[in-house]
């Protein structure tokens, strides 16, 4: 049978990481994502420490990078700065036992997205040499991003795993504000046709507009249930870490909503 877990973006801070975990251990919560949002906030002895409370709580962690990411930046400084953001989450992310790091990956800017696609490529490529040179067990995970300003639609992160082997994060209320819909029957589709069988989420209720993304809302029960039902009808594992701004109420009606479809 598959696994479906569910968990929230955030642990609170270092002192508070324990009690947190313990708490969402207690409410069956299985998986978790530390969000670096503005700036990396652990120590590599930090992050060991708190890798160790959640592996004893059963708690599948990530991390999600900084939002100062732009490997298609026209400026090489902000470039290489990105890259050093990405790889210092990998090196805190093998303290913390966490398999998968998430970023945004890059905006098109003045390039078309086959050039920005090539970039992108090239930088995954870059830093994964790093990664196996530091034997760190991490997943590169670019994220399908919410604005049609960015890199990430399904399709262009597909491909990427084909061709450098990294993973990706299927933010699916970003699809849903790239496209102004979702078809989960066409979003499952290519998935599979991947040959994924483990997922990495995002969900939560958006607000978007023309250009795509807005702003994240609490999730609706009913956009649940439509993603529920698909998840479980395919078969697939996953990991799904709610971003709205109640993200563990949110968790556990995920959680409670999945078990009645049981």
């Amino acid at each position: 049978m598959a696994e479906i877990h569910f968990g929230p973006a955030g642990i609170g801070g270092f002192k508070e990481a324990p009690k947190v975990l313990e708490a969402y251990h207690k409410a069956g919560i299985k998986c978790a994502e530390i969000p670096f949002t503005y700036q990396i906030w652990l120590t590599n002895s930090q992050a060991e420490v708190i890798g160790e409370i959640a592996k004893n709580f059963d708690i599948q962690l990530s991390i999600h990078a900084p939002y100062y990411i732009n490997l298609n930046s026209q400026n090489k400084e902000k470039i290489d700065a990105s890259i050093r953001r990405i790889l210092l989450c990998c090196e805190r992310a093998h303290y913390l036992h966490a398999k998968n790091v998430v970023f945004h990956a890059a905006y098109y800017g003045i390039k078309s997205p086959e050039e920005t696609y090539k970039i992108v490529k090239e930088k995954i490529l870059e830093m994964q040499q790093v990664i196996k040179k530091n034997n760190w067990h991490v997943n590169l995970c670019p994220e399908a991003t919410g604005k049609k300003s960015q890199f990430g639609s399904i399709d262009e992160l597909l491909q990427l795993i084909k061709e450098t082997s990294c993973f990706l994060c299927i933010d699916f209320a970003h699809v849903r504000a790239r496209q102004g819909k979702i078809n989960y029957d066409d979003v499952f589709k290519k998935i599979k046709s991947a040959h994924i069988n483990n997922l990495h989420c995002h969900f939560s209720g958006i607000e978007f507009g023309d250009k795509g993304e807005i702003r994240h809302l609490v999730t609706p029960e009913s956009n649940l249930q439509e993603l529920l039902k698909f998840l479980k009808k395919s078969g697939l594992n996953a990991n799904i870490i709610n971003e709205s701004p109640s993200p563990v109420e949110d968790s556990l009606k995920s959680l409670k909503i999945f078990n009645s479809l049981q």
